[in-house]
């Protein structure tokens, strides 16, 4: 809650007035003194222009490679605000190791196909969820250079996106 009052550039007065609540009352749920109900959260966040939504839990499966690497792949293609999918990104070294502190902007089709590519190889499944957008994943795969066994591990993954996508 105090992050959408925030992004709502509201006070906790102004919030709680909205929402028709108490100031004390809202400063305990965001302080995790007191839980509010799903229908109080739900009319909370409303009032700072949210919404409550439920999202899929992104799960991972490890596939070992013929050459006994382990290839993290997600159970659903996990999604980044727009913001997150397009930034100029700098990868860390455990998955980057051969290019150390080169910067990638990923509204370059090309560049972004890279990490893709590093990231699908070499990634951990939190590097997953901070690089990997579903959409655009599924929009490069067939261009991407990967090795045999980490395209067939994520082969279904891309082929369910992108049936339900159709």
């Amino acid at each position: 809650m105090a992050e959408a009052r925030r992004r709502a550039r509201l006070s906790q007065d102004e919030l709680a007035e909205r929402a028709g609540t108490s100031r004390p009352t809202l400063s305990s749920y965001e302080h995790g003194h007191r839980s509010p109900t799903l229908q109080t959260a739900s009319r909370v966040l409303a009032a700072a222009g949210f919404e409550l939504a439920a999202t899929p839990l992104v799960t991972f499966t490890e596939h070992v490679t013929s050459r006994g690497r382990t290839v993290a792949v997600p159970s659903h293609l996990p999604r980044l605000s727009p913001a997150r999918a397009l930034a100029t990104v700098t990868l860390p070294l455990h998955v980057n190791w051969s290019e150390p502190d080169r910067r990638f902007d990923m509204r370059d089709r090309a560049q972004r196909s890279r990490v893709y590519e590093i990231v699908l190889r070499e990634g951990t499944p939190e590097d997953v969820l901070v690089y990997i957008d579903g959409v655009l994943l599924v929009e490069v795969w067939d261009d991407l250079v990967l090795p045999r066994d980490v395209r067939a591990a994520w082969a279904p993954v891309i082929e369910q996106a992108a049936t339900a996508a159709a």
